[in-house]
C-alpha cells in the first residue's frame, strides 16, 4: 500500500530564518512543516509542488499590533476580520494580534476581549489577542485570570487619552504586578498625558490646532518621559514590558539601557516612523498621516532607522487602523476630534524590507527577525516565526527584487488611501502559504474562507524557557 503524499513541497528555494539560511525543499503536510530536505537531494513527490528556485522562502509574518473593527469614540474602523485578514495575507502576514479594548466604562476588559475573539471567527488568517485595562477595580485580577485561561496573555495600557482609554499610574502598576503573577506581558502606549494635554491646549488657544500642526502638539519629550516613567514601574514590579510604536531614538535607547540592567523590555516601531517625516503635515493631504505619535523630523527618522539596523528595535508592527478619508476629513480643523491611525497591515512587508535591507543595509535574516520571528517569540506564540520541522506551515516565497509602486486604491484593506501612496518599494510576496494552504500565487488570491484559528498564547517566561529550537540568534 502506497503512503499518502504530503500536501505541498516548496522546492529549490533558499529558506531564510532569523538565525540563518539554507537551500532546501520544504515539505508541508496537514498544516505543518514536516521536513526540510537539502536542496541537493531530489525533490520529494507531493500533491502539489511549487518551484522556488532563485527565490527566498521566509516564515509568514506576525503582526503584533493590529486594530480590527476598532471603536474609538464615535468612529469605527471600516474593516472586519474578513477584510483585514485578507489584506494581511496579501502582504505576507499569516498571523495578526488584535486588541480587545473596552469601548466605554460599561464594557469590561474581559467582555471586550471575548467579543473580539467571537468576531475573529471570520478571519482568513490566524489571530491572537491582547487584552486592555483602563481602570482598576477589585474584579480586574479575576478578569485577567480569565483572559490568561483563554490564551490572552498580554494587556495593553495607554498613558494618554484621558477620558477614554488612558490608565492612571496606579492602574498600570497594579496590572503589571498581576501580569507577573500570571506570566504575562504588559503592552504600553507611552506618551505623557499632562505634557500632551498642555501642549495641545496651548496650540488650540493660538488657533494652531488643525492637522497641519499635529506633530507640534505631541513632542518627542512626551514619549520619552513616559517610557522612562513606565520602565521604572516595570523594574519595580519585575514585569516584562513592551512599548508599542516607538517613534524616537531616545525612547529606544531607554529600553536598551533597561535591558542592560537585566530587564525584559522590548521596543516596537512601525513602518511609517521609519520612512515618513513631519514634512508630510505640510503636504497636500496631511490628513493621510493623522496618527499618534505623529511623524517626527527627518533627523529623528534617520536615527530611528539606525537603531533598527543595529538590532535595538525588536519588532516592526503595522498599528493597522482602517479609517477612510471621509472620516479623516470630518475634523481636519481640530486634531482633538479626528480619528487617528493608519492602514498598514498589507504594506508592512515591503516598507520594512525597503527601510531595513534596501536602504539601511540590513540582512534578510534581520528582516525576518523583526517581521516574524521576534513578534512570535516575544508574544509567546507557539509554532510561529520560523521554518522548522513541527512548526505551522506559514510560509512566504519572497522576492527581494520585486519592486512596485504603492497604489492605495488597489490594496485590500477596506479603505481608500495609503500613507505610502506613490512610494516605490522593494520586497513583495510571490506566494503565501497560511496553515499549509496556498492563499496567494501567480494566479491571484484564493480565499480560504473563515479558516483562521484563534492562537492561545503561552506564558511569557514559560515560552522563553521552553524554546527547543534556535528561533533567534539574539533574545
Amino acid at each position: 500500500m502506497m503512503s499518502q503524499l504530503p500536501d505541498l513541497v516548496i522546492a529549490n528555494g533558499t529558506v531564510v530564518n532569523s538565525f540563518g539560511r539554507q537551500a532546501a525543499h520544504v515539505v508541508v503536510d496537514a498544516g505543518k512543516v514536516t521536513a526540510l530536505i537539502d536542496a541537493a537531494e531530489p525533490v520529494p513527490a507531493a500533491s502539489r509542488t511549487i518551484d522556488a528556485a532563485g527565490m527566498l522562502v521566509i516564515p509568514g509574518g506576525v503582526d503584533g499590533h493590529c486594530h480590527v473593527a476598532q471603536v474609538t469614540g464615535r468612529f469605527r474602523t471600516l474593516d472586519d476580520y474578513n477584510i483585514s485578514s485578507t489584506a494581511a495575507l496579501w502582504g505576507g502576514t499569516t498571523t495578526i494580534i488584535d486588541f480587545g479594548i473596552p469601548r466605554d466604562a460599561q464594557e469590561t476588559p474581559l467582555d471586550a476581549a471575548l467579543n473580539k475573539k467571537r468576531l475573529a471567527a471570520e478571519s482568513r488568517c490566524d489571530v491572537a489577542l491582547h487584552g486592555s485595562v483602563i481602570s482598576w477595580d477589585e474584579t480586574v485580577p479575576w478578569q485577567l485570570e480569565q483572559l490568561a485561561a483563554e490564551g490572552i496573555r498580554s494587556v495593553k495600557m495607554y498613558t494618554t487619552n484621558r477620558g477614554s482609554t488612558m490608565a492612571d499610574n496606579d492602574t498600570i502598576l497594579k496590572v503589571m504586578r498581576e501580569m507577573v503573577r500570571l506570566d504575562g506581558l504588559t503592552y504600553i502606549h507611552a506618551e505623557h498625558d499632562a505634557i500632551i494635554t498642555d501642549c495641545t491646549e496651548e496650540h488650540a488657544a493660538d488657533g494652531l490646532i488643525g492637522i497641519e500642526h499635529l506633530h507640534r502638539t505631541r513632542p518627542e519629550l512626551a514619549e520619552e518621559i513616559s517610557v522612562k516613567e513606565t520602565l521604572a514601574m516595570a523594574e519595580y514590579t519585575g514585569a516584562p514590558v513592551y512599548f508599542v510604536h516607538q517613534s524616537t531614538p531616545g525612547a529606544v535607547d531607554l529600553v536598551s539601557e533597561a535591558r542592560t540592567r537585566g530587564m525584559e523590555a522590548y521596543s516596537e516601531t512601525c513602518p511609517h516612523y521609519l520612512t515618513l517625516d513631519d514634512t508630510v503635515y505640510g503636504s497636500t493631504f496631511p490628513e493621510w498621516y493623522a496618527c499618534c505619535p505623529p511623524m517626527r523630523s527627518a533627523e529623528t527618522v534617520a536615527a530611528l532607522k539606525e537603531r533598527l539596523s543595529a538590532g535595538a528595535i525588536h519588532t516592526v508592527s503595522s498599528d493597522h487602523s482602517c479609517y477612510d478619508l471621509s472620516q479623516k476629513r470630518e475634523r481636519t480643523d481640530d486634531i482633538r476630534f479626528m480619528p487617528h491611525g493608519l492602514p498598514g497591515v498589507e504594506t508592512r512587508m515591503p516598507v520594512t524590507f525597503t527601510a531595513l535591507v534596501t536602504e539601511a543595509g540590513g540582512s534578510v535574516e534581520d528582516f525576518v527577525e523583526v517581521f516574524s520571528a521576534g513578534p512570535a517569540r516575544i508574544n509567546a506564540l507557539p509554532s510561529k516565526g520560523a521554518i522548522v520541522e513541527g512548526f505551522d506551515a506559514d510560509l512566504v516565497i519572497f522576492d527581494p527584487a520585486a519592486q512596485r509602486t504603492v497604489d492605495g486604491g488597489a490594496l485590500h484593506m477596506g479603505t481608500d488611501f495609503s500613507p505610502f501612496e506613490g512610494e516605490t518599494l522593494n520586497g513583495w510576496p510571490a506566494v503565501v502559504v497560511s496553515a499549509g494552504r496556498v492563499v496567494l500565487d501567480t494566479e491571484g488570491f484564493h480565499d480560504p474562507g473563515p479558516v483562521g484559528r484563534f492562537v492561545a498564547r503561552n506564558g511569557f517566561t514559560e515560552h522563553r524557557d521552553a524554546l527547543s529550537v534556535p528561533i533567534s540568534a539574539s533574545v
